[in-house]
C-alpha cells in the first residue's frame, strides 16, 4: 500500500462524526465542525459524492498558485463505527495515497481544546480509527482534537454522545478554528511543522 506522500496528489480531510442534527453538537462530532469550518475557507458546499455514504466538498487550500493544495473536505454519513468503508471509496475515487489523508477526531485522553498531530499509531479505542485502519491500514494523518475524560464515573459512551458543557462551548469556536489551521498547515507545510506550531 502506498504511504508516501504525493505532492501531485489531492488531500483527503475527513472530519469523523455521527450524522443527524441529534449529534451535531456531541463531543464527538468536533471532527464534523471542523470540516464544516474547512469547507467554509475553500468556499464550498457540501454535497453527495456519487454514490458513497459521504458528503464532500472540493477546492484547495493556501496561497494562490503553485504553493496551493488541492483538497477534498469529507464527511461520512455512516456512523462512527462505519467511516472505514466510505472513506475507502473516496480514496479509491479520487486516487488519494493514504499518507495525504488526515482524520480529525475527538481523543479522550487529551484535556479539552489540546491538539495532537501525527502520523499513523493505534486508535486508542476510537472507533471511527478502528474501521479506517481496519481497511486502509493505519499510516494515515490524524489531528487529535483534546476532549478530556469523562468525569466521575460517567461512561465513556455517554460522554461522547454529550454535547459540549456551556463553559466549554464558550472557547469552542476558538478551538475549532485553531484545528482548521492545523489542518491546513499540515497539508500545507508538512507534519513536522505542523507538529511545532499546534502540538501544545
Amino acid at each position: 500500500m502506498d504511504v508516501t506522500s504525493d505532492a501531485g496528489a489531492p488531500w483527503l480531510v475527513v472530519g469523523l462524526g455521527n450524522p443527524g442534527p441529534e449529534y451535531a453538537m456531541n463531543r464527538h462530532n468536533v471532527g464534523f465542525m471542523v470540516a464544516d469550518l474547512l469547507a467554509e475557507r475553500v468556499g464550498g458546499k457540501f454535497k453527495r459524492a456519487g454514490k458513497a455514504q459521504t458528503l464532500v466538498v472540493e477546492g484547495r487550500i493556501g496561497p494562490p498558485g503553485p504553493g496551493s493544495r488541492r483538497v477534498v473536505v469529507a464527511k461520512p454519513m455512516s456512523y462512527m463505527n462505519l467511516s472505514g468503508g466510505p472513506v475507502n471509496a473516496l480514496r479509491d475515487f479520487y486516487k488519494v495515497p493514504v499518507a495525504n489523508i488526515v482524520a480529525v477526531h475527538d481523543e479522550l485522553d487529551i484535556d479539552y481544546g489540546v491538539l495532537r498531530l501525527k502520523l499513523g499509531g493505534g486508535d486508542n479505542g476510537h472507533n471511527g480509527l478502528k474501521s479506517m485502519t481496519k481497511v486502509m491500514g493505519s499510516d494515515y494523518h490524524r489531528v487529535r482534537f483534546g476532549i478530556g475524560r469523562p468525569p466521575g464515573r460517567m461512561q465513556v459512551a455517554d460522554f461522547v454522545l454529550k454535547d459540549f458543557a456551556a463553559a466549554e462551548r464558550k472557547e469552542l469556536g476558538y478551538f475549532v478554528d485553531r484545528a482548521a489551521d492545523a489542518v491546513e498547515c499540515l497539508v500545507i507545510d508538512g507534519l513536522e511543522r505542523a507538529q511545532s506550531t499546534y502540538n501544545s
